[in-house]
């Protein structure tokens, strides 16, 4: 899925970590840490609703950029912000009924990773 039209390197790296802090509250590299990855990927250390909750941002995210193709990289930070609270706004409405927190510390070395 190409969630930012053209946009490779370190502006790429800059709006993924909009999304993710959007969604999550978290930078990648945050998150990475919170989980204590180093090398790792952080998707494949990501149990079901957090894999699910950072498609959804991902999607709403290129949607949305794709109806306004935004110009520059300050309009793709206020598109991937927009794309990344859709998701988290559904990680709030999942945590209240649940009453816990959908990001978990578990990642792949923990058996329980995709029963959170």
């Amino acid at each position: 899925m190409e969630l930012f039209s053209v946009k490779q390197g370190k502006e790429y790296a800059i709006l993924t970590d909009e999304v993710n802090k959007a969604w999550s509250g978290m930078t990648t590299k945050q998150y990475k840490r919170y989980k204590s990855l180093k090398k790792e990927s952080l998707r494949d250390n990501m149990a079901n609703t957090e894999l699910v909750l950072n498609m959804l941002a991902e999607v709403s995210t290129t949607e949305i950029s794709r109806n306004e193709n935004p110009k520059g990289l300050n309009e793709s930070k206020h598109v991937a912000k927009r794309g990344g609270n859709i998701a988290g706004n559904a990680r709030k409405d999942l945590e209240n009924p649940w009453g816990r927190k959908v990001i978990s510390k578990h990642n792949s070395n923990d058996p329980n990773l995709l029963d959170e």
